[in-house]
């Protein structure tokens, strides 16, 4: 066997296998590493990625089966880009092949072929408008050509030429035979070019931040702390300006799709570069296009959510992370990475700067900031001056709610309404009523696949679960005594209602998954918001996330409590996140909005630091807290789940993994906790149960995870019984 004529590949992405090795193909050159090959596995063929040149191998050799075909001719993946792969799927206990296949676009995935570059057209030479009967017998063809002509020598890219007409490339084909166009690639713009708009001024505050950033000069990790409207994204085209300007890439992460077109569209309209954007709600050939534009490094900037972080950049030279607080950025199945943590990680291995901006930081960061590691550029002060909301607590105790508003909300509200002002409402619960309950006997209407209440929609006369989707009709009557069931509590539904029949001449609209269905009717719903066709905003979090209401005058939260009393560690941090995230969006331009948060616990000691303190006093002292209990970011946590339909093979299965980690003499360094069921036990008419795996050092539990989940794979287990394993989990149950 020649030298290296073997080779080891990572198989994905259905197959949780180890590294394979496999025979070099007999004819031409050896694969490189990173390319994908199609290899036999089992009685079917996979695609696989190559990761190693091998001499020999521990496997016989007339075991060894050969590659069947190689896909690419060179890697799809820089070297930097593979390693931060290999770290992920070494960091987050996840076969490798599986990283790998998640991390491509699905027509990759498949075997498909990365798509060539996207030409433009442009009449070439031959062509003239000053001879009339060019075309004369072909008007389409001609048509085509006039608009190539008025186009000049920068022709029209193929996006263009389908506007106008479906059937342009057959017209394209007949004009390049006469030779009258010629296709070109687009040349990179000269770098005093990018502007597509004069930037605005900065303020002090901003310039200071952009100066704490350089660019340029390696890696360095700079938390943007800075308060809602304070010009974050100003100072992100700052340095992406400096970073274009010296012919680099800047890839920029946004938490969700909603946001997403809108920053590409910021970026777009500040510079005149290509861009590519990449998020779930594209189609496979888009998302294709997309991420190898970013790889070939024909895109300059490349917009995504969090799985754009896995995408390849030619010439990468800044990382951004918009929003660097939001759950979403932590996939919750699956592949369960964090992607604000990975876009620190491949910044630093490729040597460039990242920035994590937010009004709230997680913990975490702020922990980093006081160990030196990041550093802390502020934004204390609005772009507009405005001075930040008036705050006040309402005591449902002394003003109990009627429909939901206490007395000095509805007051408050028509105050601002009759000033012209919009008023914008925050509730975090959608549906009209989260309980239907027989007054009688206090049966509830639960869900029978989950430990979870049936959500009622009074406008689709439906029963939902949020949890599993499972959806029936209300029934007439209890089906214990007969008795008529009503309504307990309020969804954003039912608020909008009683909203539109006390505030009949203020139109409402209302934001939330059930309501929003898709980009347009975001579009349409925001449009009208800022023409103020709208006057009441009413929502769930999707209202407080990364949009501008300039006529907003007044944030009233309906429920301050929700999330008060979470079982789970981050529960406050979430809860003081989103309650200053919201009131960040009061304040016209001209004056300072006002504040009203509606609780049954005004004496909290919560509410009470946010209100005093605001968001960094409560950090301070959510670090101690965890600082004195032991919980991240002082301790390091992973969380080895299991579901069965049964809750017995569940704990049986549970039990023997923790075994397996006691056997490896590492109890010292790292407790396990349980087995525990989860929050909600029962979902998706499976049990659902967890073993907790915490350490004070991340390096003495990565080590242990290393050698404990091999060995959890080897358990044997009934096919019923699934396992995973979230290391760094955003939840415990």
């Amino acid at each position: 066997m020649s030298v290296g004529s073997l080779l080891r590949v990572a198989v994905g992405p259905r197959f949780a296998v180890p590294l394979l090795d496999y025979l070099a193909p007999g004819k031409g050159p050896r694969p490189q590493l990173g390319v994908r090959v199609s290899v036999p596995l089992g009685k079917g063929r996979r695609t696989g990625f190559v990761l190693e040149h091998l001499d020999g191998s521990d496997v016989p050799a007339d075991r060894l089966r050969p590659v069947l075909d190689v896909l690419d001719a060179e890697p799809l993946w820089d070297p930097v880009t593979l390693e931060v792969l290999r770290w992920a799927a070494d960091y987050y206990c996840h076969p490798l092949g599986q990283v790998l296949a998640y991390a491509l676009p699905q027509q990759l995935r498949r075997g498909g072929k990365l798509p060539s570059a996207s030409l433009l057209w442009r009449a070439a030479g031959k062509a003239s408008a000053e001879e009339p009967n060019l075309l004369k017998r072909a008007p389409r063809q001609r048509e085509l050509l006039d608009r190539l002509m008025a186009a000049g020598r920068g022709g029209l890219a193929e996006e263009a030429l389908a506007a106008l007409t479906p059937d342009w490339r057959r017209l394209v084909r007949i004009l390049q035979e006469k030779k009258l166009v010629e296709p070109f690639e687009a040349a990179e713009p000269e770098h005093a070019d990018i502007l597509g708009e004069e930037p605005l001024a900065l303020s002090g505050e901003q310039s200071a931040a952009v100066s704490a950033m350089p660019v340029g000069q390696g890696y360095a990790c700079h938390l943007l702390d800075g308060v809602t409207a304070s010009g974050k994204t100003e100072v992100y085209l700052h340095l992406v300006q400096k970073v274009l300007a010296a012919g680099r890439q800047c890839l920029l992460l946004a938490p969700e799709i909603g946001l997403t077109p809108q920053l590409a569209e910021r970026l777009t309209a500040r510079f005149r570069v290509s861009a590519a954007v990449l998020h779930s709600g594209l189609n496979d050939g888009e998302r294709l296009r997309a991420w190898a534009d970013a790889r070939a490094g024909r895109a300059r900037l490349v917009v995504g959510t969090r799985s754009a972080v896995f995408v390849p950049c030619a010439r990468l030279g800044l990382i951004v992370v918009d929003e660097e607080h939001d759950p979403s950025y932590k996939q919750q199945d699956g592949f369960r990475y964090q992607a604000r943590d990975l876009a620190v990680m491949r910044a630093s291995r490729a040597d460039v700067p990242v920035v994590l901006g937010s009004a709230t930081p997680v913990l975490e960061s702020l922990l980093n900031v006081q160990r030196g590691r990041y550093t802390h550029p502020r934004l204390t002060k609005k772009v507009t001056g405005t001075r930040p909301p008036r705050a006040r607590l309402v005591d449902l105790n002394r003003h109990p709610p009627e429909h939901g508003l206490s007395a000095p909300l509805v007051e408050a509200m028509s105050e601002q309404l009759e000033s012209g002002s919009q008023v914008l409402l925050y509730l975090n619960r959608r549906g009209f009523a989260p309980v239907l309950m027989c007054p009688d006997c206090r049966r509830t209407e639960e869900c029978s696949h989950c430990d979870a209440r049936l959500v009622f929609y009074r406008r689709r006369d439906l029963l939902l679960c949020h949890h599993c989707g499972a959806r029936r009709r209300p029934p007439t009557g209890c089906a214990n005594c007969g008795t008529p069931l009503q309504t307990i509590g309020r969804g954003t539904e039912r608020l909008e209602e009683e909203l539109e029949a006390r505030f009949e001449d203020y139109p409402v609209a209302r934001m939330d998954r059930d309501n929003v269905r898709g980009r347009r009717r975001l579009e349409h719903i925001l449009g009208g918001i800022r023409e103020r066709h709208y006057r009441i905003l009413l929502g769930t979090q999707m209202l407080t996330k990364g949009h501008d209401f300039p006529s907003l005058g007044l944030v009233g939260v309906i429920d301050a409590d929700q999330g008060m009393f979470s079982q789970e560690f981050r529960g406050p941090e979430r809860l003081a996140q989103t309650l200053v995230q919201v009131a960040g969006r009061a304040g016209r331009r001209e004056q300072p909005g006002l504040l009203v948060l509606q609780t049954r616990f005004p004496d909290h000691p919560l509410l009470r630091q946010l209100l005093r303190e605001g968001y960094a006093g409560f950090a301070a002292t959510a670090l101690d807290l965890r600082r004195r209990s032991g919980w991240p970011p002082f301790a390091h946590l992973a969380v080895l789940r299991a579901s069965a339909p049964d809750a017995a093979s569940v704990h049986e299965f549970l039990n023997r993994a923790k075994a397996a980690f006691a056997q490896d003499g590492s109890e010292s360094a790292v407790e396990v906790l349980g087995p525990a069921p989860a929050l909600m036990e029962r979902r998706r008419d499976r049990n659902h149960a967890h073993l907790l795996a915490r350490s004070s050092s991340r390096a003495r539990l990565q080590a242990s995870l290393s050698r404990w989940i091999p060995a959890v794979r080897e358990l044997k287990r009934p096919r019923r019984v699934s396992w995973s394993v979230d290391v760094d989990p955003a939840e415990i149950g």
